[in-house]
């Protein structure tokens, strides 16, 4: 039988923390107010986990510290269940998936109309993923201070668009600080997550809201003064309103994973509003008749954009099995 002075050792080796950085190999863990570098038990990478990276930014680990050694390093022997994460399509891995980060109070989509530009496709399918894995999500349109009235202007209907829906948009400009305030208020205490193509300025944004961080960009835009992105991997932040920022390598696509073609209507909000009137149960609202969703984009309550990125993720082969 252990004794008690043993058991107590054992105790303060193994620890319950929470992953900050993922490189691959290695981990930064928090835990007990302390960082422990951190590399995973080979079993877990065999443990049913279908994804490139089987630990994420986000993720509540279970960490036995090395006693071996005086550098703060150890060892995860265990993933605790994610509330929830956000997936998509490995790009180099076709028949993997990379999950992006666990554990999320509130998405933010950073968007920008040139420098780079954001398609509405690209916006519908993150906000597909989002709404299957309950994830609420906010469109962030930055760099608006380097936008012509024209572009303003395709900014304010599609803003409309979503915010019909009923998702949070704001309009911002990290650079000239506008909107920032608006933001923070929605960040705080929460565990968010900053997503977007390279170049939309989610380092350069997480910056603005902690300075203290002084976070790598590189080389200015001469064009829109603008750092640009260079973050390689998934890292959470601490900023002193309480949040919790995890800021994500730039996204070129955002395949669909798990998803059956008869499912992808139930996460776009404005379908689900309408569908009831639909003359058939497993109606696709492609070629059917007496379509409730058809309808809706007739009389103009559904936008015909939204119902066109319905479409393609109808028909995209990039939605496959996590098998």
């Amino acid at each position: 039988m252990r004794s008690k002075k043993n058991i107590v050792t054992l105790s303060k080796k193994v620890i319950l923390g929470t992953v900050y950085r993922s490189t691959g190999s290695w981990y930064k863990v928090v835990a007990g107010g302390k960082i422990i570098n951190c590399r995973i038990q080979g079993k877990l990478r065999l443990d049913n986990i279908k994804s490139t990276n089987p630990v994420v930014v986000g993720d509540k680990v279970i960490v036995k510290e090395d006693a071996s050694t005086a550098k703060n390093e150890g060892l995860i022997i265990q993933i605790k269940p994610r509330e929830n994460y956000i997936v998509r399509k490995s790009v180099n891995l076709s028949k993997q998936t990379h999950i992006i980060a666990a554990n999320i109070d509130h998405a933010f989509l950073l968007i920008t109309f040139n420098n780079p530009t954001t398609s509405s496709l690209f916006i519908d399918r993150f906000l597909v993923t989002a709404e299957a894995y309950k994830i609420k999500s906010t469109l962030v349109f930055n760099k608006i201070d380097t936008f012509d009235s024209e572009i303003k202007s395709k900014i304010k209907e599609m803003s409309k668009i979503y915010e019909n829906i009923g998702y949070n948009c704001i309009k911002i400009s990290a650079l000239k600080l506008q909107n920032i305030n608006k933001l923070n208020e929605l960040i705080n205490s929460k565990v968010c997550m900053f997503s977007g193509h390279s170049g939309v300025g989610k380092t350069t944004l997480i910056n603005v809201l902690s300075p203290g961080l002084k976070l790598r960009t590189s080389s200015i835009s001469e064009q829109h003064q603008q750092g640009q992105h260079t973050t390689t991997f998934a890292e959470m932040f601490d900023l002193g309103n309480g949040a919790k920022l995890i800021d994500t390598p730039g996204i070129k696509g955002f395949g669909l994973v798990d998803m059956e073609k008869n499912e992808i209507s139930k996460y776009f909000p404005e379908f689900n509003k309408v569908s009831d009137k639909c003359k058939f149960k497993n109606c696709l609202h492609v070629n059917e008749p007496s379509c409730g969703v058809k309808n809706a984009i007739d009389l103009n309550e559904i936008s015909s954009s939204r119902y066109n990125s319905y479409i393609q993720l109808l028909e995209d082969d990039k939605i496959y099995r996590n098998s």
